[in-house]
């Protein structure tokens, strides 16, 4: 299905602060402004100073106040540019390369790559059904002196998406048995239909009653046998890693996690017709995220 907005419409529908503040306004108020405070569709506009008062408690407010945008000194369309860069851009796109098409400084257009990052995470995120197929992939730069399969030095992602639906990621830091088979309750359905996974031993025993365990025997050159493979989340691993490698180059293990909520997000919304829309939803919904909490140990 084609995008509902390309950057030519995107340029041409919000060229100017207004434009975007009415968009603003039609995804927050569907059914028309009301009050922040008292939930009163008793408003007037105070259009000199872009501010709605409400006639019953008289609390004024703006479109972006509790919002991610509050006091914000970007302008808005050059918020809407980067939400579009980043949610169609199918390896990322750096804090370089916005700062250069935005014209904006590097510290800018880094802060705002992860304000989008922290809104595009999704906190209630449905259990995966159906097939899922479970793996672990290392994120990180080669090291002097150290083999090219060492997992010193890397950053561990688990993984675990259905197949034809949505992937969850997540940024841990030991392969053990707990933590893989507590990855997979926390992500799968109780009755999804089987789960898919390589020879790993600490996979072993994830199986019940509801859903079977399927191995795919790689140490064993085995790849594909039938239905079991784990091909789709290899898939996914590539995806990562091409962004890690073509787009971002680097990044620190400590925003890893930021990066694969990114990620998930377009992999998940990757037949909506309505990305962009969604995107700016979740950035409505979204609080600010203080700089001084992206810098800090």
């Amino acid at each position: 299905m084609k995008a509902q907005i390309d950057m030519a419409v995107l340029n041409e529908r919000f060229r100017s602060d207004d434009n975007c503040r009415e968009y603003l306004e039609g995804l927050r108020w569907p059914d028309g402004v009301r009050c922040l405070r008292c939930e009163s569709d008793r408003i007037s506009r105070i259009d000199t100073r872009k501010l709605y008062q409400c006639m019953s408690c008289g609390h004024q407010f703006s479109v972006t106040a509790g919002t991610i945008f509050h006091d914000t000194r970007l302008p808005l369309w050059k918020w809407f540019s980067a939400v579009y860069l980043i949610g169609e851009s199918k390896k990322g796109i750096s804090s370089n390369q916005l700062k250069r098409m935005l014209g904006v400084s590097y510290k800018t257009a880094w802060y705002l790559s992860h304000r989008i990052r922290a809104a595009m995470k999704d906190e209630a995120a449905p259990l995966l059904s159906g097939i899922v197929e479970v793996d672990e992939a290392y994120i990180g730069g080669k090291r002097k002196g150290v083999g090219q399969g060492s997992k010193k030095h890397r950053t561990m992602v688990l993984g675990a998406v259905a197949r034809g639906g949505e992937v969850r990621l997540k940024v841990d830091k030991r392969n053990d048995r707990k933590t893989l088979h507590g990855f997979i309750r926390s992500v799968v359905a109780d009755d999804a239909e089987a789960i898919m996974t390589d020879d790993w031993h600490p996979y072993k025993g994830i199986g019940d009653a509801n859903t079977r365990h399927e191995i795919i025997n790689h140490t064993q050159e085995e790849w594909v046998r039938g239905q079991v493979h784990t091909n789709t989340v290899e898939g996914v691993w590539s995806l990562l890693k091409r962004s890690v490698v073509g787009s971002y180059h680097q990044l620190s293990a400590k925003h890893l996690q930021a990066y694969a909520d990114e990620m998930a997000f377009r992999y998940n919304n990757r037949q909506n017709p309505f990305l962009f829309r969604d995107a700016m939803l979740r950035l409505i919904r979204s609080g600010n995220l203080p700089y001084q909490a992206l810098i800090a140990n």
